[in-house]
């Protein structure tokens, strides 16, 4: 029967009663999670707390494996280790759990543990759940103390990713003082020197597992290095919107992103450098840029540099950053005054490239994969990443070359892209200051507001004249003085037109002279290219005449070759028949050797399958004699009076029936005995026959 409880079904395990527990987002159904290596179940302790749950690992017939009883029994030791409480293991064996296991043949090295409480990392990212500060600095802490840990220990997870990462931390059941925030799960695939090597490995995780690494499975002291630096990197990152919003979906980074100079992982060793520190960001560039597992910082390293950091402090742009702006500002400045590009790369970004500081020297093959990586983003819409690393690669490229040329090209065209506003902003109100109609505008209103006060002063000598005399040519003479100033005002204003004119006409030729100055670089490029042009034909030729030449000497070199070869060739066909003379014995002996291990195999089966059927046999008879227990005790219980002893008599009978139902209606009159008692149970009138 195979293994498929429902929510309170009961089960005992090692003598411990168990409940099934029930989904909490799903009514009805089990408390079940799928992995790849099987299904785990949640057994709630009939006599216990919630938080002493168990997780019963049912796996896959793949990975129903023997050795499990040593490898759990081993992994006991490191119960203690904060992060690993599921090490603490039971694993069911046809010994211990015959009765249960031939039951449910599902349960065959079935292994029960503690069940963890909370959301898993993968949840937290999946649901782009932001975190604090201290949140994201407390879970990557954890996670570092947990993998120093088993380092000092010679051990490794070797399946290190983000749904294997439990988080009691957010867990909504009240846990026992002391538990950890961080919990690791799945340690069926653990590295210990200990311990043999499992019979089948997993490759890693997509989103965690490095991509210069044999593919063919991890299993060694190193395994957790690179994967539990990507992770710690996402803990800490996880308290940056920017970088929650940039992630790939189940992970931050795409499996085909792994170890490639892209832009995720540019803004997140950034966001690291700017919120964490320098230390934070180097110990990931490490890891990111390793050729090896043993290359990347260990766990006691992250745990050094997160110890180290506050939770209240913001700390300032990391260095490189600042040079990094610093640049930007330059090059924003040579823009404006029509030089080159001129920027220097981030000294981060070419170590992460292996690119020695100072030089222009590279693999033809990094410039390529910036180029179209580059590419790739302004097909996407995003204009400011693509320029990045368009500026990137044109320092990487040697001068002079048709590469330079469409570099240049292409930052030269994103750039006015990026800036078409802001320019035409700044000519309009630049073009409006400067303008004769605009200057000739200015003049005529200072005239007017002179003209005005003229007016308003004679006015005012009017009524002073009726008054008083004397008041009226003291009237008279500050109207003459503010006469005076208003034609000194008209006249100063004409001067500051005349000035405005003129800068109108230097600031004219100061643009013809600068597009005659982008004409002759234009010419330049243009002359320059087509000597690169000439240059590269040139070169075209040398190489198909050493080809040639090369092609030539192939020729003779292959002669000798072929002869020295035909004599090698007859050597290895007689050492090759000799060692298929050799391999044929060993293969007769082995072949003789299975067929009696075969034959010892299938006697064994035969007894044990002969043990089964008795012991099965003698069981049914037990169950039998039972039947027929509580068949009379319903029979008594009615007799006497008390249906509902008599109800529960036929329920028991009915619920043991069903256990075996195609064995018991062949044995003598239990299927009339079940009628009656079924007839009896929705019936009580019916009367039950004494058989």
């Amino acid at each position: 029967m195979t293994f498929q409880p429902n929510p309170g079904d009961g089960i005992v395990v090692n003598g411990t009663a168990y409940t099934v527990g029930q989904h909490p987002a799903a009514p009805g159904v089990a408390y079940a999670q799928a992995g790849r290596q099987g299904i785990v179940y949640q057994l709630i302790p009939v006599n216990g707390e919630l938080h002493e749950a168990k997780a019963l690992k049912v796996f896959f017939p793949k990975f129903r494996i023997p050795a499990m009883v040593y490898q759990s029994e081993h992994m006991g030791n490191y119960r203690e280790i904060p992060g690993l409480q599921v090490s603490s293991r039971e694993v069911l064996t046809p010994e211990r759990n015959g009765d249960l296991i031939a039951e449910y043949p599902d349960l065959l090295y079935a292994v029960i543990m503690p069940w963890i409480h909370g959301c898993t990392w993968f949840d937290v990212i999946s649901d782009q759940r932001n975190l604090g500060r201290s949140e994201s600095l407390m879970l990557a802490k954890a996670l570092a103390a947990i993998g120093s840990s088993m380092e000092q220990r010679g051990l490794a997870h070797c399946d290190l990713s983000a749904p294997n990462v439990m988080l009691p931390f957010f867990s909504e059941v009240k846990l026992p003082e002391g538990a950890a925030a961080v919990e690791l799960v799945d340690v069926e695939q653990m590295y210990s020197p200990k311990m043999d090597r499992p019979d089948v490995l997993l490759a890693g995780s997509p989103g965690y597992a490095a991509h210069r690494t044999v593919h063919s499975g991890l299993w060694s002291a190193y395994a957790d290095r690179f994967a539990g630096a990507v992770i710690i990197a996402e803990m800490l990152g996880w308290s940056d919107p920017a970088i929650v919003n940039r992630a790939w979906g189940e992970s931050y980074f795409d499996q085909h992103e792994m170890q490639t100079p892209c832009e995720r992982y540019f803004l997140l060793k950034k966001s690291l450098g700017q919120r964490w520190g320098t230390r934070i960001s180097d110990l990931f560039g490490r890891a990111w840029d390793s050729q090896d597992l043993s290359s990347c910082p260990t766990f006691g390293e992250w745990l050094i540099a997160l110890s180290s950091v506050s939770e209240e402090e913001v700390v300032e742009e990391a260095p490189a950053a600042a040079a990094t702006a610093a640049a930007a500002a330059q090059e924003d400045d040579s823009d404006e005054s029509g030089s080159e590009c001129s920027r220097e790369v981030p000294a981060d970004i070419m170590a992460s490239l292996g690119i020695e500081p100072g030089t222009r020297e590279v693999n033809d093959n990094v410039v390529g994969r910036l180029f179209h990586q580059a590419r790739d983003l302004e097909k996407a819409g995003n204009l400011s990443g693509a320029l990045e690393i368009f500026r990137s690669a044109y320092h990487f490229v040697k001068k002079d070359s048709p590469l330079e040329v469409e570099l240049a090209a292409a930052i030269q065209g994103l750039e006015e892209q990026l800036r078409p506003a802001e320019e035409s902003s700044n000519k309009g109100i630049k073009a409006l200051l400067s303008s004769r109609k605009f200057m000739l505008s200015t003049a005529a209103a200072i005239v007017i507001l002179a003209g005005s006060a003229i007016t308003v002063n004679q006015i005012l000598a009017e009524k002073a004249e009726s008054r008083q005399m004397d008041a009226q040519r003291l009237a008279e003479q500050q109207a003459q003085e503010k006469e005076k100033a208003a034609r000194k005002q008209e006249e100063e204003a004409r001067k500051q037109q005349e000035e405005a004119a003129k800068k109108e006409a230097e600031a004219k030729k100061a643009e013809e002279e600068r597009l005659k100055a982008e004409e002759a670089k234009k010419a330049e490029e243009a002359e320059l290219a087509r000597k690169e042009q000439e240059k590269s034909e040139l070169q075209a030729k040398y190489e198909k005449q050493a080809k040639y030449e090369a092609y030539l000497a192939s020729l003779e070199e292959k002669k000798k070759k072929q002869a020295l070869q035909e004599k090698y060739d007859n050597q290895a066909k007689y050492e090759a028949y000799l060692a298929q003379l050799e391999e044929k014995k060993k293969r007769q002996a082995q072949e003789e050797a299975a067929a009696k291990a075969e034959a010892e195999r299938q006697a064994r089966a035969r007894a044990a399958q002969q043990a089964q059927a008795a012991q099965l046999q003698k069981q049914r008879s037990q169950n039998v004699v039972e039947l027929v227990a509580l068949y009379n005790k319903a029979y008594n219980a009615q007799v006497a009076g008390n249906k509902d002893r008599a109800k529960n008599a036929a329920r028991e009978f009915i619920a043991l029936y069903n256990k075996d139902k195609s064995y018991y209606k062949t044995v003598g009159k239990m299927s009339s005995r079940l009628n009656n008692l079924q007839q009896f149970i929705s019936d009580d009138s019916h009367w039950i026959p004494k058989l």
